[in-house]
């Protein structure tokens, strides 16, 4: 028997709204079913840094770090990396530490210390797999070289990773990051001491022995090739001349890779699920031009940048180092076992942060207008837009970095830092509404998306200042990445209380359906 034509428009009608209102409300209860969704178990999160976040510099018997000198950077100055990279004196150090006029927002943070319970609660509430936050070792160690570590800081982090685990969030733990205590830099002269890879490996087993059973994330230095960009910031080396010293600052760094390589000895030896990565300051470069010195100008600068992954990821020093090193008058001193320990324990995984794309120019002067980044200054893109703070936006960046990453050590990756840095204006009702913060995590997670389809495995996401946090580069609160609002201003002024932005909910649909409300 046929069926009237009518009837069947009918049927097909009836039946195609009842689709679309199950679809509907099962995207309203949030358990839409996606047709592309990230894989199972990846890690989404946030990450923070002590230096930045967690402030009682001087309470519960913690010691004074680096990062403690680090005095506010005028506004005027914020867009270039003078103040950030200027080398540091003995004079310049004790001065700043027993300053009590200066402005040094690192010293206060955005109170995380007081505050941790609340903010864990709101990660929580998010549905974050992953919090990376970072040890201050002079919470553990005050001087650095203490015979006993400080209880008391000890058991501040019990309490932070027992407030993780009450959730069921899994902490991502730094040992270092641009923290250094001062006593480090004033009493060995900092990293190029040797003396202080000791320090550092009892201050990691002290750490990773205490945690063993609550961490199992970690990684050994932040951004280990800022060495190359400022030496105090990262290897708390003092230069009495006012100018950096390159030897002194590869010999540092090379400290820092047997001081990683042991660490992570020690973590596979209590526990061998224990994983501990690396963390490099990722700065992806494009020839300006198809001309040949140009793309040869974009190797040197990413052997440059890669150096210190491909040592610690490979096990060695790769070839190029030798031209590099003779070229720049660079000599550093291997003392004998020192390549072994780097060849038979390189890291489980890489991680990296990413924030924009540079310009790569044989001849800098043939160059266009110059733009901002990360702890560096160079070449605007003409195709991409920038930031309030000059820094170039691109998510495809993203993905061609992934996959030159992946191709090159096809070792699990990690981006645990990558955000916007934005001015954000808090409305009448309390409200903050940062569409252009959700519109550059969305650009970025769908070219992480695109990554994963390539084969690169990518393990998870840690958008950097979860919660409004102290800029490293010029220590200003104004400059905010955070899905929660801190009411406090670049002079410390506030109740520092937290309230949640529009990128809050959205951040939290994305986890909810594991990427599948950004990618359908």
């Amino acid at each position: 028997m046929l069926i009237p034509l009518d009837v069947c428009l009918l049927e097909f009608t009836f039946l195609l709204w009842s689709f679309l209102i199950f679809r509907i409300r099962r995207k309203e209860s949030g358990f839409i079913m996606t047709d592309k969704q990230f894989p199972k178990g990846f890690l989404w999160g946030g990450a923070t840094a002590a230096n930045q976040f967690e402030g009682a510099w001087n309470e519960g018997g913690r010691g004074p770090a680096t990062s403690d000198t680090a005095i506010a950077v005028k506004p005027e100055d914020r867009k270039n990396m003078e103040e950030f990279a200027a080398p540091m004196t003995r004079e310049k150090v004790e001065f700043a530490i027993n300053d009590t006029e200066g402005l040094y927002p690192k010293r206060w943070g955005s109170d995380f210390y007081h505050r941790y319970k609340e903010d864990i609660a709101l990660y929580a509430e998010m549905g974050f797999k992953t919090f990376r936050l970072s040890i201050a070792w002079s919470r553990i160690f005050p001087n650095g070289d203490d015979a006993q570590p400080n209880e008391e800081g000890l058991q501040f982090y019990d309490n932070v990773f027992d407030e993780c685990a009450k959730y069921g969030i899994e902490p991502l733990v730094t040992l270092s990051h641009y923290e250094t205590p001062v006593g480090i830099a004033l009493n060995y002269g900092g990293w190029k001491n040797r003396k202080v890879i000791d320090l550092f490996v009892n201050y990691a087993r002290t750490v990773l022995t205490r945690y063993q059973d609550k961490v199992k994330y970690w990684l050994t230095f932040n951004e280990i090739n800022i060495m190359g960009i400022s030496g105090y910031v990262g290897g708390a080396l003092l230069f009495e001349d006012g100018k950096q010293n390159l030897s002194d600052m590869y010999q540092a760094v090379h400290h820092q890779f047997v001081a990683s390589s042991l660490a992570t000895k020690i973590a596979h030896e209590l526990n061998p699920e224990l994983k501990v990565g690396m963390m490099l300051a990722r700065m992806q470069a494009y020839p300006a031009t198809p001309n040949p010195a140009d793309v040869m100008e974009e190797i040197k600068r990413d052997h440059e940048n890669l150096f210190f992954s491909d040592v610690q990821v490979r096990g060695k020093y790769p070839a190029y180092t030798k031209r590099f090193f003779k070229e720049n008058g660079i000599e550093v001193i291997f003392e004998e076992g020192d390549l072994e320990i780097i060849a038979q324990y390189p890291v489980d995984f890489m991680s990296f942060s990413y924030y924009m794309s540079s310009v790569a120019r044989h001849n800098p002067e043939a160059g266009g207008e110059s733009t901002a980044g990360n702890f560096s200054l160079g070449e605007a893109n003409p195709y991409l837009e920038a930031s309030d703070w000059g820094w170039q936006i691109d998510p495809i960046g993203l993905r061609i970095t992934l996959n030159n990453l992946y191709d090159r050590y096809q070792i699990p990756l990690f981006i645990v830092e990558n955000g916007l840095g934005a001015l954000d204006t808090v409305e009448e009702d309390g409200s903050i509404h940062d569409s252009y913060r959700i519109d550059y995590l969305k650009a970025h997670i769908e070219q992480m998306y695109e990554a994963i389809e390539d084969g690169v495995e990518l393990m998870g996401y840690t958008p950097w200042g979860c919660t409004d946090l102290v800029s490293a580069s010029t220590s200003e609160m104004s400059k905010r990445y955070g899905f929660v609002y801190v009411d406090a201003d670049d002079e410390g002024n506030g109740t520092f209380d937290r309230s949640r932005k529009d990128s809050f909910f959205w951040y939290q649909d994305v986890i909810k359906t594991n990427g599948g409300n950004i990618l359908n």
